[in-house]
């Protein structure tokens, strides 16, 4: 991917943060999720500015693209969460927690990369 076509997908961000409306229709509700998105957009951005191994530039464009796909899906801008609880992953006899946290983080969805684990 080109710096110009990062660029696109940053715009397309943006241009989809001006037209969004919340599934309420509140105004209120409308702002908040709109400066969420743009918001988002710019930390995520700038966070990811740096990098410059190709693989990793895919795999945020991707999840970039992924997060756009759901949130107009279903109509919401917030990442969707993953239910899995801290131990819910099968173990084998004798696993520790490191290998837990492993399978964890191979777990996680494409599109929630870029978020810390709560």
């Amino acid at each position: 991917m080109s710096r110009s076509d990062v660029l696109s997908l940053y715009r397309r961000v943006l241009g989809i943060a001006r037209s969004w409306t919340a599934q309420s229709a509140l105004p209120h509700d409308t702002d908040t999720e709109r400066k969420y998105i743009a918001q988002e957009a710019r930390t995520l951005f700038r966070q990811n500015q740096q990098i410059t191994d190709p693989e990793s530039i895919k795999r945020c464009i991707e999840e970039c693209e992924a997060r756009i796909e759901i949130g107009l899906h279903y109509r919401i801008p917030y990442p969707r969460p993953t239910y899995l609880p801290p131990m819910g992953l099968a173990t084998q006899k004798g696993r520790k927690l490191r290998a837990q946290q492993r399978l964890r983080k191979q777990a996680k969805p494409v599109y929630l990369q870029s978020h810390d684990e709560t």
